[in-house]
């Protein structure tokens, strides 16, 4: 079935802080001391030993997430994971998106939610699921101090994403178990698991129901405490280091969570106080051709957001068209043609060998290579084959999507607030450290793609199957 190239949606979510639900009081025993156990054992010193290595092995661990999804844009455009939630468990495929915040998925009571191959997440079906209510902690910090119609107790914490386009997505807060990968040696991993504050998707509208088929939802991994990923550091689960290495030849790749021992990556300061992983950008380069970057939007560099959810590459209007001109020097003679709204041309040889390299220079010199073959993708229209490039405009934002960001490996170290890269085999394997043991350990390139559970996907009919959703902004609905 022939993909087109639809448009992508681009939002911006709010950062808000995440506190723990209202605390209680508790009956509190010791675990080896209690009534009755002194007299089995004066010193069970062998339990509390097997009980703290079993908590160290816990605590700081790394974690593999497994990949799905590609770079292509008539494709999928998009990358995911399998997550399972609840008692028992159960299982679904989420976009990761470094731009967004939180954790949401299809909820039972969805009418109109678009299809898939999973049953819909129902927190009265598990027996460790919750509903946040109003008067929660959690809320009351979602909407900045209050929730402005809680007008009993246990009437649920409501989410309402709202989309460019005018799609939403809307339901309400519940806690409950995420299952994850522990990695617990070379290439092997153990089951995990903690209680988190997700969304319960209960109703959707605008391009969110269009196409047959579709993912479960998105996991933000964003810097907001609200994020699963900040939630699992504060409950000192992990380290606030995370990366991922999309394989934008063969599909999935990498994303872990911990502090990547190899390869080694160069890396460029956060910039601080942004909701987003923001970076200053301080050249753009076409082949050696240096493009002039306007000095009313860069007066102490461009910032650039780096975001694994979006799949294309946008630069501000003023420094499109000098890129385009560039990028089409060496071919004058070819013809540009506008396919839903990219710019797209005839050419029957390598666009590696015709078309040149893009570099971005970045503070602290590190920089991000661009490729022909990354940025410029084959399309076929009316059964001729077309190739069209990548970058677009975007008034005054610089976004660096998944064509710019495969192949090589990323490395996000909250803990220093910086970001790095670089140029790797996504296919391959990276290296991660036990904090506790000091050990090294392997972990392995996944693709979901490939499984018989994700044959269906992204098999999404017409222009839904290049549906990018981002980040999302969190208000009262109605």
């Amino acid at each position: 079935m022939k993909s087109s190239i639809s448009t992508f949606i681009y939002l911006f979510l709010l950062l808000v802080p995440f506190v723990s639900s209202t605390g209680g009081v508790f009956k509190v025993e010791h675990k080896f001391f209690g009534p009755g156990l002194r007299e089995r054992s004066l010193f069970n010193l062998s339990a509390i030993k097997a009980h703290d290595t079993a908590r160290h092995n816990r605590i700081l661990a790394a974690i593999d997430l497994h990949l799905g999804g590609n770079s292509d844009p008539t494709n999928s455009g998009v990358y995911y994971t399998e997550i399972k939630l609840g008692s028992p468990p159960k299982r679904y495929y989420v976009q990761v998106d470094t731009a967004s915040n939180d954790l949401w998925v299809h909820c039972a009571e969805c009418n109109n939610c678009k299809r898939t191959e999973q049953e819909f997440y129902d927190p009265k079906k598990s027996d460790t699921g919750k509903i946040v209510t109003c008067k929660e902690d959690f809320c009351s910090n979602m909407y900045g101090g209050s929730y402005p119609e809680c007008k009993s107790p246990d009437m649920p914490c409501e989410y309402e994403a709202t989309y460019m386009d005018g799609s939403k997505s809307s339901g309400y807060y519940v806690k409950d178990y995420i299952h994850f990968n522990q990695v617990s040696g070379n290439f092997l991993i153990s089951p995990e698991q903690e209680s988190v504050v997700f969304g319960c998707g209960t109703k959707q509208s605008g391009d969110l129901r269009s196409g047959s088929k579709g993912l479960d939802g998105l996991l933000g991994f964003g810097q907001s405490n609200s994020s699963v990923f900040s939630q699992l550091a504060s409950s000192k689960k992990v380290r606030k280091v995370f990366s991922h290495c999309l394989d934008g030849q063969n599909g999935g790749g990498i994303f872990a969570i911990g502090q990547v021992v190899h390869p080694k990556v160069k890396f460029t300061p956060l910039v601080p106080k942004q909701p987003h992983y923001n970076v200053n950008l301080e050249e753009i380069k076409v082949g050696k051709a240096s493009i002039e970057l306007p000095t009313h939007l860069f007066k102490t560099g461009e910032v650039a957001m780096i975001d694994s959810g979006a799949t294309m590459l946008y630069v501000p209007d003023v420094v499109y068209t000098p890129m385009i001109h560039e990028i089409m020097s060496n071919k004058p003679d070819l013809k540009l043609q506008t396919v839903e709204n990219h710019q797209c041309f005839e050419y029957s040889g390598s666009v590696d060998d015709a078309f040149p390299t893009v570099t971005l220079h970045f503070e602290d010199s590190l920089i991000l290579t661009v490729y022909p073959h990354e940025y410029i993708f084959s399309h076929e229209v009316s059964g001729k084959k077309l190739w069209c490039i990548g970058w677009q405009p975007l008034k005054d934002k610089t976004i660096l999507g998944v064509l710019a960001l495969s192949n090589k490996l990323v490395v996000y170290d909250l803990d220093k607030q910086a970001i790095g890269w670089t140029a790797y085999n996504c296919s391959s394997s990276i290296q991660l450290l036990d904090d506790q043991t000091g050990a090294l350990y392997s972990v392995a390139a996944h693709d979901l793609s490939s499984a018989s559970a994700m044959s269906w996907f992204p098999a999404a009919a017409g222009a839904s199957s290049l549906l990018v959703i981002k980040s999302v902004t969190t208000s009262p609905t109605g």
